[in-house]
C-alpha cells in the first residue's frame, strides 16, 4: 500500500520544539519532492517546507525559515520536520505529501501550478500555547 504516515504532533509552549515525522510506505523517497503542508481552523492550506527526492534540496516558507528544519533518513524512508522556536501560529494539522511531477524542490514550498500532490497522510495535530 502506498501512503504516509505523519507523526509526532503534540502540544508544545512557545519558543518550544517538536519534532514531526513521515513514514512512506510502498515508495522510495529518492522517487518524489516530499512536502509539508499545514492548515489551521478557519485558513487556507499552506507549504511549510520541500525536500528534494534525489538530491536532497530544501526549500521553506518564509514563516517557518531559520525556525523548521527538513531533512530525510533514506534507510528509514522517513522525513522528519524539526520545529524549533515555535509560535502560537504555528498552531495547525500538519501534513505531508509527495509531489508526484517533481523530484526536486524549487519556488514556494506548496505551490500549485505544475505540481500535483498525492498519497495524503491523515495530518497531526500540532498545538503551541501557553
Amino acid at each position: 500500500q502506498v501512503q504516509l504516515v505523519e507523526s509526532g504532533g503534540g502540544l508544545a509552549q512557545p519558543g518550544g520544539s517538536l519534532t514531526l515525522s513521515c513514514a512512506a510506505s510502498g515508495f522510495f523517497l529518492d522517487y518524489y519532492a516530499i512536502v509539508w503542508f499545514r492548515q489551521a481552523p478557519g485558513k487556507e492550506r499552506e507549504g511549510v517546507s520541500c525536500i528534494g527526492g534525489r538530491d536532497g534540496s530544501t526549500t521553506y516558507a518564509d514563516s517557518v525559515k531559520g525556525r523548521f528544519t527538513v531533512s530525510k533518513d533514506n534507510a528509514e524512508n522517513t522525513v522528519s520536520l524539526q520545529m524549533n522556536s515555535l509560535k502560537p501560529e504555528d498552531t495547525a494539522v500538519y501534513y505531508c505529501a509527495a509531489d508526484l511531477e517533481k523530484s526536486r524542490c524549487t519556488g514556494v514550498p506548496g505551490e500549485t501550478r505544475g505540481h500535483t500532490y498525492g498519497y495524503w497522510g491523515q495530518g497531526t495535530q500540532v498545538t503551541v500555547s501557553s
